[in-house]
């Protein structure tokens, strides 16, 4: 019986053993339906050099089949065994980071948006204090209009006036970084 320590371990004559070598194509194929999962622009921004591999994944999007999708993605993956990962999983990582950036930074502004809303006029300083150049102005006639909305049971539009506000804030904060 061989002595493996591990499920990596190669024979001694350096070929990978068959479960080796399915699930490397399993993580190739989950590569490729991590592709697929992209937008065209996210997708511009991964370095794949080949345009089959290109192709396949904008085709696979179009695939409603399940069977199909499945034959599609091993097709991407046999289509991966030619060519480096390793650049192509960096920037992966890197779109998944962004989103989770954004999706982070969307919820600071949602709970400051509640914690102002909640507080009411003195919600103006909460906002001052992270963004000092804000209109107050403008601020404290969003706030007093979402009071006004919430006593007549009208649908929050000063609510979403003041998100987007604060949005915009950030967006431009971050953009100067």
């Amino acid at each position: 019986m061989p002595d493996n320590e591990g499920p990596n371990i190669e024979p001694a004559n350096g070929i990978p053993s068959k479960s080796e070598m399915k699930r490397q194509m399993t993580a190739l194929q989950e590569i490729g339906e991590a592709l697929t999962r992209l937008t065209d622009k996210q997708l511009a921004k991964v370095p794949i050099i080949d345009e089959r591999l290109v192709v396949a994944i904008r085709e696979s999007r179009k695939i409603n089949s399940n069977s199909a999708a499945r034959r599609h993605r091993q097709w991407i993956g046999k289509l991966m065994r030619d060519i480096d990962t390793a650049p192509i999983i960096e920037a992966l990582q890197s779109i998944h980071m962004q989103q989770e950036m954004s999706t982070r930074a969307f919820h600071e502004v949602e709970k400051l948006r509640d914690d102002a809303l909640a507080a009411g006029i003195p919600g103006v300083e909460l906002i001052k204090a992270r963004w000092p150049s804000v209109d107050r102005q403008q601020l404290r006639q969003l706030l007093l209009q979402h009071q006004r909305e919430m006593r007549s049971g009208k649908p929050p539009a000063a609510s979403r006036k003041l998100f987007k506000l604060l949005r915009g804030l950030q967006e431009s904060t971050t953009g100067e970084a």
